[in-house]
């Protein structure tokens, strides 16, 4: 492809106003046709303002317009917020896949309980490897990060180099994997880069992020002073913070139980992908139950307050195989993410409440985050040295903290965007040129809805207002059979109250049919709006609530 005419363009369609949700595309061509890669496809989490939904999703329909010009899609890392949309979308964009090998094994099995077909598109990349995709010339560099195999990418092409950070810190002591390669670094840097994307998750933090060595030391000073059952729990992800606990266990002269499905599925993948090889093989909890509370350690996944991780049930005491009693020690070994404080204060308490000690990042040194503080994002740019930098991976305070940091650092043309936005690079200044269709889609149960969805409307309708559904059986002769069946959900009302607001919908409901000719279909519509309308006010006056009304006529 000729330079002519062309630009390099970078558009984020997820993760440029929101940490989580990440989809990066990067285009190269004229200004009507170009080859596009697209790096990243993960989820994002919901809260309480969306009952029934627990993720979320880019909207990818501008680069599924262009699906026959997508080159790949090429995956930084394993965590959720950058692969977990990968089984919901591919079928959509039906593009090769590029994943180093621990990234690939956790993508085969997520494509296989979703029951997706890849066939050979997805790619296994060996670490520092080269992908060469039409004018992107593509170089994996292996980074340190809270997950094995984290990679930046750096992205060559006609125009210049790119510097795609995805998550990473400097972490002098990861524990497993490799070091961060300051030289290669380095080199990079002196080659000349264009542009560098960067990790913006932790922009207003001072210092360093800290090393998994320190926290493995604190966890075996914490371990060999607790007498009784200890409870882990931590993101599953973290390999390192497993292995820890796997060998805090040991030299405390303690066995060691994994609990929760996503604690084994990264526990075997690590295996088969070479990890963790020298730790002593966990106990099944069946098998645990009959260990002395002194002598086990349970390593539990739902550290964020999950409903359905195992730390959620063991707190609420429906776990079939862990308890805890008086005196046991449960870990919260990571950092709370915002929004789940609630849920997380929440079991705080009740394990607090039944005497039983809690450590968290609050009162104890358990945990260190994966992502960079400033200084070394100090060193980051002095090894890149790029003329444009770009804030990813974050919200917008997030992003304008970074914009300013990067003016600090020296930085010719730092550009602020936000998703949907397509910054030209190159040639010339970078400059946003465009504003593309972005926001997000819902999984709900297996199927995307948009935000705007009436399905989700209904929802949180229902969830705010409660339910009142009608039933009127309507005889052969045009009048009301009996009496007409209603239901009432999530009002508040007394059962005095109740029966009273009944009669009074019974009597609305006998008032309006008389004016109506029950056997005229044609006056079916404004009959079920009137009632509707009519109903929806006696019920407004007794609780406030304007209900999700349904009414069902049957003809006899």
């Amino acid at each position: 492809m000729t330079q002519g005419k062309n630009e390099l363009v970078f558009c984020p369609l997820g993760g440029a106003g929101e940490i989580g949700m990440n989809m990066n595309l990067y285009g190269y061509g004229s200004q009507d046709e170009k080859k596009w890669i697209m790096i990243d496809i993960g989820v994002g989490f919901t809260d309480d303002s969306v009952p029934g939904i627990d993720l979320m999703v880019a909207d990818p329909d501008f680069i599924v317009q262009r699906k026959k010009d997508l080159l790949g899609i090429l995956l930084t890392h394993a965590h959720e917020d950058h692969i977990g949309a990968i089984a919901h979308l591919w079928p959509l964009l039906e593009c090769p896949i590029y994943a180093t090998p621990f990234t690939a094994s956790l993508i085969k099995e997520k494509l296989r309980e979703k029951r997706v077909q890849v066939g050979d598109n997805l790619k296994t990349i060996q670490l520092n490897g080269n992908v060469n995709l039409g004018p992107f010339d593509i170089d994996y560099v292996s980074l340190t990060h809270s997950i094995l195999e984290p990679n930046a990418l750096s992205i060559k092409t006609p125009a210049g180099t790119l510097f795609h950070t995805g998550d990473w810190k400097c972490d002098s002591e990861p524990l497993i994997g490799e070091k961060m390669d300051e030289g290669k670094l380095k080199d990079i840097g002196d080659k000349g880069v264009l542009a560098m994307i960067c990790d913006s998750t932790n922009i207003f933090s001072e210092g360093r992020s800290g090393s998994e060595k320190d926290v493995r030391d604190s966890m075996m000073t914490i371990m060999e002073n607790i007498k009784n059952r200890i409870v882990v729990t931590t993101f599953a992800s973290n390999a390192s913070r497993m292995e820890t606990v796997f060998k805090c266990a040991e030299k405390a002269g303690r066995h060691l139980s994994l609990v929760g499905r996503s604690m084994h599925r990264i526990y075997n993948t690590a295996r088969d992908c070479g990890y963790l090889q020298d730790i002593k093989p966990p106990l099944d909890p069946r098998d645990a139950k009959k260990i002395p509370r002194n002598k086990i350690v349970y390593l539990c996944t739902g550290s964020q307050g999950e409903p359905m991780g195992a730390m959620n049930r063991i707190v609420n005491e429906e776990h079939p195989d862990v308890f805890l009693d008086k005196d046991d020690t449960v870990i919260f070994s990571s950092r709370i993410i915002p929004g789940n404080e609630k849920k997380l204060f929440k079991m705080h308490n009740i394990l607090v409440k039944r005497e039983i000690n809690v450590l968290s990042e609050d009162n104890a040194f358990i945990h260190v985050s994966g992502h960079p503080a400033r200084d070394e994002m100090k060193d980051m740019y002095s090894w890149i040295r790029p003329k444009i930098a770009i804030p990813v991976h974050g919200e917008h305070r997030h992003l304008k903290e970074h914009y300013d940091f990067a003016k600090l650092q020296g930085v010719k043309h730092p550009a602020l965007i936000e998703n949907g936005d397509i910054i030209k690079i190159y040639p010339g200044e970078p400059k946003i040129i465009d504003k593309v269709h972005n926001g997000k889609m819902l999984v709900d149960g297996n199927r995307l809805i948009d935000e705007d969805s009436r399905f989700l409307k209904d929802r949180k309708n229902i969830a705010s207002n409660g339910l009142m559904d009608v039933t009127l059986l309507i005889s052969k002769k045009g009048q009301l059979d009996r009496n007409p069946i209603i239901n009432l959900r999530g009002l508040p009302l007394n059962d005095e109250e109740f029966d009273e607001i009944l009669y009074d919908l019974e009597d609305e409901i006998v008032n309006i049919t008389s004016t109506y000719s029950l056997n005229n279909k044609k006056q079916e519509k404004n009959l079920i709006d009137g009632l509707k309308s009519n109903l929806k006010k006696i019920i407004y006056s007794k609780t406030k609530k304007r209900p999700y009304t349904n009414i069902i006529l049957i003809r006899l």
